[in-house]
């Protein structure tokens, strides 16, 4: 959820958005639209038609795309200097990509203010500054910009700039290499090896995480979230042509498209979407009944949590808790939501991580 209001400012650079602490009530108890769906865009496609709705497919979660590195510079200062506002932080993202999500999620959690830039799924013209042409990317200014790509990244050095008092962002972020690797499918990408752990020194990696299970625990099932809750999404938000529908509607009404371009997209990309998703479906060996698939993550993610912890981090969220609710609270307000709130154990913790950020 987010509380937003226009600013005038960054014109020409798409929907932009001023959002930081929130006081809403928890939108799926209010039965809001579908929030979002979808995964970081791919590259490609061809022009016209069909560039349109593949842009939208990309948007909308037709896979769960890696993100690249760019350049980055930042002039040095200090930690404290963060909550006082001097670091101006603008988030790159479509509405419907739930790792999108999760960095709004880390960013609202800890009250960090930041400008949101709607990108047209289509065209992408909001990051033609960026070789990297995958959303979430954030920027951070102080003087001089750093742009940070892949979401457990900027999650991960974000968080340990917030407790480090003895590092720049800029050295943070170096910390965070880029390695290339290749897909089975045969595909060269550049993941990060780091991703899921924050640079702390032994002092402050003993005040974080008192006890090595707890990072270990905070890092496994934050990669489980990446690696496969994601993948959950499109399949059960896609899973009838109906379902198809009722997503693209709210996609279309919340993403930054033309008139042409949302008429198109919701009606040609919902069908697109419900093939695709079947393709996921096989891709990832899931059930007939996608939803079993779905009811059994979010069972063991509960479990996982157990019924002595509020959540995994105990009396507050860990960076597990913040990437799990972003991934789950992309499907708000549609059916598969729902369903899954109707047949697993989900909703006491759900609605915690709701009131928790909202404070």
């Amino acid at each position: 959820p987010l509380s937003a209001r226009p600013q005038p400012k960054m014109a020409g650079a798409g929907r932009v958005w001023r959002v930081g602490a929130l006081l809403l009530p928890p939108a799926w108890r209010l039965r809001a639209p579908g929030r979002a769906f979808g995964a970081a865009a791919g590259r490609g496609g061809s022009s016209g038609g069909g560039r349109l709705v593949l842009g939208a497919a990309f948007a909308l979660g037709g896979s769960a795309g890696l993100c690249l590195a760019a350049r980055q510079r930042l002039r040095e200062h200090s930690a404290a200097e963060l909550p006082a506002g001097s670091l101006q932080l603008t988030l790159y993202q479509y509405k419907t990509c739930p790792f999108c999500s999760k960095v709004r999620a880390f960013l609202d959690y800890h009250g960090l203010p930041y400008e949101i830039v709607e990108v047209n799924p289509i065209m992408r013209k909001e990051i033609k500054f960026s070789s990297y042409r995958k959303v979430p990317i954030l920027l951070a200014n102080a003087g001089s910009p750093l742009q940070l790509n892949d979401s457990s990244v900027i999650i991960s050095a974000i968080k340990t700039y917030l407790i480090s008092r003895r590092n720049s962002l800029e050295e943070i972020v170096s910390y965070y290499p880029p390695v290339k690797t290749v897909t089975e499918q045969g595909k060269e990408v550049l993941e990060y090896e780091n991703k899921y752990w924050l640079m702390l020194d032994e002092k402050e990696t003993k005040r974080v995480y008192p006890v090595k299970e707890v990072r270990v625990e905070e890092m496994k099932w934050r990669k489980w979230a990446d690696d496969w809750l994601v993948h959950l999404i499109s399949p059960n938000v896609y899973r009838t042509p109906k379902e198809a529908l009722a997503s693209f509607d709210y996609i279309v009404r919340e993403g930054k498209f033309g008139t042409l371009e949302g008429l198109f997209a919701k009606y040609v990309g919902a069908v697109a979407m419900f093939f695709v998703s079947k393709r996921l479906k096989k891709r990832h060996q899931l059930r007939d009944d996608v939803r079993e698939d779905l009811y059994e993550a979010v069972n063991e993610w509960v479990k996982a949590v157990g019924k002595n912890r509020l959540f995994m981090g105990g009396n507050q969220p860990n960076l597990a808790d913040l990437a799990v609710y972003g991934v789950l609270r992309v499907m708000e307000g549609l059916e598969a939501f729902d369903d899954m709130m109707a047949h697993t154990n989900i909703q006491p913790w759900y609605q915690r991580m709701e009131e928790v950020i909202q404070k």
